[in-house]
């Protein structure tokens, strides 16, 4: 570890700056949202039918989500979490932590904030079965910790293990490939899909494999990656950019007002 007080105040500036553009962009997007535009949450549990005497799905919708507020939701909770890592006690923690290589606050984040964006992209594609969206969310916060467990795990190690970053690969991939599934169904179908709907699928997968990237080159040592507050500051810069790029491609898309 290479970095110095001086350079830990400017990390803490730079959270704070992040998180006042987080918490502004949350806002944004419910002033000027149609805040109208909400996507269903269904189940299908079997019944009987009477007629043909058998179990069959009835297909029900359980309640609405408005977008706008799902979208502002992750962009809060990461203004939340920026602000929260600033404040002194939690500060001190996340520096410590860093010095050892690790950043358990930015996993605690991610958890949520990221598996928020998973599932309104997937009900962006037409997911809307609620035990669907409960997995998706659970597979993707799975991916975030095991991204916990590589940096706790190779603190104790000589040479980097991947066992982590494996695990938390395939279990991370799975929901893209579900999301991937309806999006080729939806475009083979003969519908005319929305091009924002395409470069949703196309920046967000990208990004989402970039955050992979970053920790590779911070394990690897790879150029200015040696420095861990440098991968720190790409993770933020990488979150910020992947979180305002959904929110406004959904805006432009879908949510704004007639």
């Amino acid at each position: 570890m290479t970095s110095t007080g001086t350079t830990f105040q400017n990390l803490r500036r730079f959270n704070l700056f992040m998180g006042v553009f987080h918490f502004a962009q949350g806002l944004l997007m419910l002033v000027l949202s149609d805040l109208d535009f909400k996507l269903p949450v269904t189940t299908a549990f079997l019944e009987f039918d009477e007629i043909t005497e058998k179990l069959v799905p009835n297909p029900e919708t359980a309640f609405n989500i408005p977008l706008a507020p799902l979208i502002a939701a992750f962009l809060f909770m990461s203004a939340l979490a920026h602000f929260l890592i600033s404040t002194p006690g939690i500060y001190e923690w996340y520096v410590r932590n860093l010095k050892k290589g690790a950043n358990y606050a930015r996993w605690i984040e991610y958890a949520f904030s990221s598996s928020v964006m998973i599932v309104a992209i997937a009900m962006l594609f037409g997911m809307y079965d609620i035990a669907t969206l409960l997995l998706i969310f659970a597979l993707n916060a799975m991916m975030i910790l095991f991204g916990w467990m590589m940096e706790l795990h190779n603190q104790t190690t000589e040479k980097t293990d991947w066992t982590a970053f494996i695990f938390g690969s395939i279990a991370g991939i799975v929901p893209w490939i579900a999301i991937g599934i309806y999006f080729v169904g939806s475009v083979t179908s003969g519908e005319q899909v929305p091009n924002f709907v395409y470069a949703i699928y196309v920046s967000l997968f990208v990004f989402f494999n970039v955050f992979a990237i970053n920790m590779i080159l911070q394990y690897k040592k790879v150029g200015r990656w040696r420095d861990y507050i440098f991968g720190e500051k790409m993770y933020i810069v990488l979150s910020l950019v992947a979180k305002s790029l959904l929110a406004w491609q959904v805006f432009f898309g879908t949510l704004q007002p007639n």
